[in-house]
């Protein structure tokens, strides 16, 4: 085998070890209340918190390689600073975000992780109906027949949860809104920090790191007091550094994905990871399976990348005769 094929298959790999590991270490923060505080904002918090203290850090050493006329990849690593106006321009982003990530987190910890991704499938929908009512674009009816598909597989894999919650499916579904409107929103404010990504990851994450505060303090501050015990564990803190890093690598790994594949490959290889980290749930969680669950979910996961090769052949350009 090539020394090209090794490098994307460890790229592969490590993009699904990273992300599937994220999912099933949050749901186990979010979830086990003997090791840990069931509190999403307070999570979500620092997380975002770590997430800035990694960019600073990183964007240092960068600044040192830089400096040193060293090739690394640091290099691709700016040195951030919080400048209030250009936080205030990216705020609208930083709401999107908290809300996307909180409502996320409470999915997951009320929804098993079998249907995790059942419960999140309605963003390529939501994308769609975005895109017409706020960009005014509009979408082939092969496309949105794509999105039927999908459709039928949350209906079906609703009807086939046993451990069924109104509410995780509720913060999924409003996550799945907010995930639509933070690629949009995204896109439209990343000229403000001149396309720099890190740079809006930072900024992101600090104000949305500012906001989680209030919230905390309204809904989880008596939550947190009641197990204060666990703000002492070496156990409780290391998960969510772990945790908060691996949210932090996920975005690395996407990027090295895209740039060893292609965009095509990576929603592929983002679909059959989708796949895997769902049926591996049944086995790791113990979760029950009906045939009209696993059937939701296969459907889920089949529109989904029917959706995304509908997508690729539509912007493909037409080769000349």
């Amino acid at each position: 085998m090539s020394k090209s094929y090794v490098y994307v298959a460890s790229v592969i790999s490590t993009y699904w070890a990273v992300s599937i590991s994220m999912v099933y270490l949050n749901k186990m923060l979010l979830s086990n209340e003997d090791a840990s505080i069931s509190a999403p904002l307070f999570v979500t918090w620092y997380q975002c918190v770590l997430t800035c203290i990694i960019c600073t850090i990183l964007g240092r050493l960068g600044e040192i390689t830089r400096t040193n006329g060293q090739k690394s990849f640091l290099d691709d690593f700016p040195v951030v600073d919080y400048k209030v106006d250009t936080g205030m321009k990216i705020m609208p982003l930083s709401l999107i975000f908290v809300g996307m990530i909180t409502f996320n987190n409470l999915c997951l910890q009320y929804v098993q992780v079998s249907f995790y991704n059942v419960a999140r499938c309605l963003s390529l929908v939501f994308n769609v109906m975005f895109s017409y009512f706020l960009l005014g674009q509009t979408t082939s009816y092969l496309t949105c027949s794509t999105l039927l598909v999908v459709i039928a597989g949350f209906i079906c894999g609703i009807q086939g949860e046993i451990d069924f919650s109104l509410l995780g499916t509720i913060s999924g579904v409003v996550s799945s809104l907010f995930v639509s409107l933070n690629s949009i929103y995204t896109s439209k404010l990343l000229p403000i920090v001149e396309n720099d990504k890190s740079r809006l990851l930072y900024y992101n994450n600090f104000n949305a790191s500012v906001l989680f505060i209030p919230l905390i303090f309204l809904f989880e501050i008596h939550l947190i007091a009641d197990n204060a015990d666990k703000l002492v564990s070496l156990f409780f803190w290391s998960s969510m550094s772990v945790t908060g890093v691996m949210g932090f690598a996920i975005g690395l790994v996407t990027v090295m994905q895209v740039k060893a594949t292609s965009l095509f490959t990576h929603n592929i290889s983002g679909t059959a990871k989708a796949a895997v980290q769902s049926l591996l749930a049944f086995y790791i969680w113990g979760n029950e399976a009906t045939m009209q669950g696993i059937l939701g979910i296969l459907l889920v996961i089949f529109g989904s990348g029917l959706y995304t090769w509908v997508q690729m052949i539509s912007t493909s350009p037409v080769p000349k005769k």
